[in-house]
């Protein structure tokens, strides 16, 4: 109940803003017309000087042969990916950035519309619930630096999704189905245009498949909203997404020295009762003002609801987990271009207000009575400033600090009595805690001239546990007090141009302290000894005609123990090589286009072996491809992934004690997908 009421009434006065706002935008329009303010660039990656970062347009987006965001994304250099099932859409796939393995969604910092979209939670943002096609643009900045305008939890990188709006657009309705392998089917539509100061663009799809496997079967329906009222000197918006999602879990492979079952049973479940059901729903409301032409206020805040059952059985051992987790945020900011002594200067500040409640029921049968009911809360108050001056007209420097206090409350309340409790369980000792944490960071850019320019940053940033790492994933008695995972980065590179090449590489080094990891073995997070991560990225774009573009990237991570009884073995599921090929050829005009890419992976090690003994997942290779058209008000599309079958996996369990055992989530094998779709404009 509290947390309905605390729903409803940050709607409320949400809502009330906004509206007041608008009158008051409306009644105070004139006739000097200044530039429309765009929300969405009022914290983006580019304002971060000196890191290194990647823009993926919306055209790219709808050109990529790779199905899913994720699969998009993994071309960026220093991007992998891994997925504990094969995944349609990338639901259960998540992205890893500078080489975090088994925390890589709790160290990867993912926003929408510069607003924070990474929960407090262990399961990380769902990009399979974000319609591809309400998407204008994906920034990414890989390293720590985003933690300052952002923060806590950007360690690795930060990816900022920003989506279209119907501001100054013609109406147009477009819809699209489609058909494709393992009985997918699929269909989108979106609307969107203006009228007078008013605008609107909603998105919606729904995706059913039987998946790959057994019991791996999707069913989804996302969708996505944007409202605004815009005038000479201002706007008010409201942004609301819901999505629903019911996901088979089929569990792993397993693999030993004198049996496999990759090689007899690659598509089966272990888990064939397992499921995963989750509904969404984020509003987002707020008003933008230009004060006098050189500032400009943002205010908005937001609500996010998240429900989830899920129920897995494995060895006749069943559970359950029944859950709720409410976010309410407040982030209103001040940007200020000016001249600083005759240098033009940009300033960013803000305050982020964030209060996130969890409820969780762990329990046998979802229908039984909980075992243990956790109840958590978790406040954060974040002051954040950030400057940026063109001290000549060829350098950039930028600063910036950010200050966070923290406070959590974690409760559980054990039930002896109740089906499946085990004698020697207890209930947790309750947590009480704040803390203080801070970010900084530093960066420069220097243009020699229009094709040469280097970068470099130092930043300093930290990572809160979250809900799940203090609760783990057992029954037993837990230990809610983790400590705050801290880092610290440094970073250089260059950006190069020569003709029609384009390239952009860097080299950095980041220091970990109190690194949180989950261990299998004891169904726990921890304190990881000292880590190391070093390594370098390199992309680069070749433009050979008007008609024919060629990309590719490598990169080479490394991320290793620099203490403690693993010294200076690797982190567990973290490939050191990665490189992407692709090609993009319009071989007749709009009416046929061709787009391909060879994605590549090297070996990693399986999870749960920190001490390096076991066999490492081997390297792999695949190629996706996509020929499409457009001819009038009609396109069309046909994707195949992995070609040529590559029978492979990204994530496994290792045995912490016996040799070649393990437990292995194969990935699909060749897919397609075929679309046809109609706008109207």
């Amino acid at each position: 109940m509290r947390a309905k009421a605390k729903i409803q009434h940050a709607l409320s006065v949400a809502f009330v803003l906004s509206g007041v706002l608008a009158a008051t935008v409306g009644a105070q329009e004139n006739r000097n017309v200044l530039p429309t303010i765009d929300v969405t660039s009022s914290r983006l990656i580019p304002d971060i000087v000196g890191a290194s970062t990647t823009v993926i347009t919306a055209e790219e987006i709808a050109r990529s042969p790779g199905e899913s965001l994720q699969a998009i994304m993994s071309r960026v250099p220093g991007v992998q990916t891994w997925s504990t099932f094969g995944g349609v859409n990338g639901a259960g796939t998540v992205i890893d950035m500078r080489g975090f393995g088994a925390a890589a969604a709790s160290n990867t910092l993912v926003l929408i519309n510069g607003r924070r979209m990474t929960d407090v939670d262990l399961a990380g943002v769902d990009f399979s619930a974000i319609p591809r096609e309400s998407i204008e643009r994906i920034e990414i900045t890989r390293g720590n630096s985003g933690a300052v305008l952002y923060g806590d939890g950007a360690v690795g990188g930060t990816i900022n999704i920003v989506t279209k709006s119907g501001v100054s657009q013609p109406p147009s309705i477009k819809a699209e189905g489609g058909f494709g392998a393992f009985k997918q089917r699929e269909g989108s539509l979106s609307v969107l245009g203006s009228t007078g100061p008013f605008s609107a663009s909603i998105f919606g799809n729904s995706i059913n498949s039987d998946g790959y496997r057994v019991n791996n079967d999707l069913r989804q329906r996302n969708a996505v909203g944007d409202f605004r009222y815009t005038g000479d000197r201002g706007s008010a918006y409201a942004n609301v997404s819901v999505d629903d999602q019911k996901l088979g879990l089929p569990g792993a492979r397993r693999v030993t020295l004198t049996s496999s079952e990759l090689d007899s049973d690659r598509a089966g479940a272990t888990t064939p009762t397992a499921f995963a059901d989750k509904q969404g729903v984020n509003v987002t409301v707020g008003v933008t003002r230009l004060l006098g032409n050189s500032f400009e206020l943002i205010i908005d805040g937001g609500v996010r609801n998240k429900k989830q059952k899920v129920f897995s059985s494995l060895s006749g051992f069943d559970s359950s987990d029944d859950r709720e987790l409410t976010t309410v945020s407040f982030t209103p900011r001040f940007i200020g271009r000016h001249n600083l002594f005759g240098i033009p200067s940009k300033v960013i500040a803000g305050l982020d207000v964030y209060d996130s409640t969890l409820r969780s029921n762990r329990s046998t049968e979802l229908s039984d009575p909980p075992i243990h009911r956790y109840d958590l809360t978790q406040r954060s108050l974040g002051i954040y400033w950030q400057q940026t001056l063109g001290v000549t007209p060829k350098t950039d420097i930028s600063w910036g600090a950010r200050v966070q206090q923290t406070s959590i409350s974690a409760r559980d309340r054990f039930d002896p009595t109740a089906p499946g409790a085990f004698f020697f369980d207890a209930q947790a000792t309750p947590l009480s805690k704040d803390e203080q944490q801070h970010a900084l960071h530093l960066g420069a850019e220097h243009r020699f001239n229009p094709n040469i320019a280097v970068f470099g940053r130092v930043a300093r940033s930290f990572r809160t546990p979250n809900v799940d790492e203090r609760i783990g994933v057992a029954s037993f008695p837990v230990d809610f007090n983790l400590r705050t995972q801290t880092s610290q980065d440094i970073e250089g590179g260059a950006r190069l141009r020569f003709g029609a090449l384009e390239i952009q590489s860097s080299v950095y080094d980041m220091r970990l302290v109190d690194e949180i990891h989950f261990l299998p073995s004891v169904f726990a997070n921890v304190n990881l000894d000292p880590t190391h991560r070093y390594g370098s990225e390199t992309s680069a774009t070749y433009r050979a005609t008007d008609r024919l573009t060629l990309r590719g990237g490598v990169a080479y991570t490394r991320a290793v123990f620099r203490d403690g009884p693993f010294s200076g073995h690797d982190v567990p599921l973290v490939s050191r090589w990665t490189a992407n090929a692709g090609v993009s050829w319009d071989i007749w005009r709009k009416y046929l286009v061709l787009d391909g890419v060879v994605r590549f992976n090297g070996s990693r090690r399986m999870d749960n072996d920190q001490a390096n003994f076991q066999p490492m997942i081997p390297a792999f290779a695949v190629v996706d491809l996509r020929i499409g058209g457009e001819v009038d008000k009609m396109f069309w599309s046909l994707a195949v992934q992995n070609l040529f079958n590559e029978k492979y996996f990204d994530y496994a369990v290792a045995s912490s004690s016996t040799f070649g055992t393990y437990n292995a989530y194969p990935q699909p094998g060749t897919a397609y997908m075929a679309r046809l779709g109609v706008k109207f404009q």
